[in-house]
């Protein structure tokens, strides 16, 4: 029988830095920035230890500090969580299975098992053996259903969920358990009634489309049933976009200098274009201001470029969008693919 297997590393950025350092076993550890609390930075991740703090991925390495003044916190690594990703992709293809990498930590498998419980239990027992790594393994018949499986399965476990299970396991949970669905969608589903997974699955087509669109309401209605796309490709990852970003450590006050920044950022990303050798299609810049509030902006560029100066133009454009009257924290830049799916963005 064929089934989709989803592979997730438990806490990977933190399990990385741990197999480096092994004296760091079992305490609070917290990656991000330059690994400086004092400074302006958030957290890449956190291990399960720093999370029992209420540390969570996304938040300044500031607060993550008065939460756990033990914690240990380090730099993040990139390259390092690369080379590893590679390590662990590399072994699950050594098995008789299609695989589909999601990112550094996570991969589809497409397999035809009699009993994918023991194919899951040999796929992570090589990846701990090759790489000092755990991950979870979600069992299903199509992706959605194999990717909330890995949920349950964490951390370190084997967990399916099928047609067969769907309506015990996710009936009566909030919409935004289901892959796909975020906090802002639930809230915009819970103005029409639709509070459970149940709901969302017998709720009205029409209505949902009048309220999300032609296309994303009928999906939304998919989801609800555990319905999705079972294919998995062996395709090598493409990156949609490449971004740079800087947090400073003083808030900047005049647009002149923000003007000179996104120049900069702009850029560093136009690189990124040329060394992925595909043209930006679309361009977005990110504003962070004090104390948090993050907003971005984005436009379609006349044609896809990689032209350093059309690309600096755009980011300047788009940072005009923006009402700088409050002072900066953050800024980013982002130059997005023209995806091979599509004729343009």
């Amino acid at each position: 029988m064929k089934w989709v297997l989803h592979v997730d590393l438990d806490q990977f950025i933190a399990a990385v830095e741990v197999a480096r350092h092994p004296e760091l076993a079992g305490k609070p550890v917290v990656v991000g920035g330059n690994g400086d609390p004092t400074e302006r930075a958030v957290v890449a991740t956190a291990s399960y230890e720093a999370r029992e703090f209420g540390i969570q991925s996304g938040m300044p390495l500031r607060l993550a500090a008065k939460r756990c003044p033990d914690a240990v916190f380090l730099p993040s690594d990139p390259d390092a969580y690369l080379e590893v990703s590679a390590r662990v992709m590399a072994v699950l293809r050594e098995f008789p299975v299609v695989v589909q990498v999601l990112g550094w930590d996570e991969a589809f498998l497409g397999a035809e098992a009699d009993d994918p419980e023991a194919l899951a239990a040999e796929l992570k027992a090589a990846v701990a053996r090759e790489t000092g790594l755990s991950c979870a393994v979600g069992i299903g018949d199509n992706k959605l259903r194999a990717k909330l499986a890995t949920g349950f399965g964490k951390p370190g476990g084997i967990y399916r969920l099928t047609q067969e299970n769907w309506w015990a396991v996710m009936a009566g949970r909030p919409t935004d358990a289901l892959w796909g669905i975020g906090g802002k969608t639930a809230k915009k589903l819970a103005e029409l009634g639709i509070e459970t997974v149940l709901d969302l699955a017998g709720a009205d087509a029409a209505a949902l489309a009048a309220r999300f669109g032609p296309k994303t309401g009928p999906w939304l209605r998919l989801l609800g049933g555990g319905i999705s796309d079972a294919d998995v490709s062996a395709t090598p990852y493409v990156a949609r976009s490449r971004s740079r970003e800087t947090t400073f450590q003083r808030d900047l006050t005049d647009p002149a200098q923000m003007a000179a920044e996104v120049s900069a950022l702009a850029k560093r990303v136009t690189q990124d274009v040329l060394e992925e050798g595909r043209p930006a299609a679309r361009i977005a810049v990110k504003v962070r201001f004090v104390p948090f509030l993050t907003h971005t902006h984005s436009i379609t560029l006349p044609e896809p470029t990689s032209d350093a100066a059309e690309i600096d133009r755009a980011a300047r454009e788009v940072l005009g969008m923006f009402e700088l009257t409050r002072a900066v924290r953050l800024l980013g830049v982002r130059a997005e693919f023209v995806r091979e799916d599509e004729d343009q963005l």
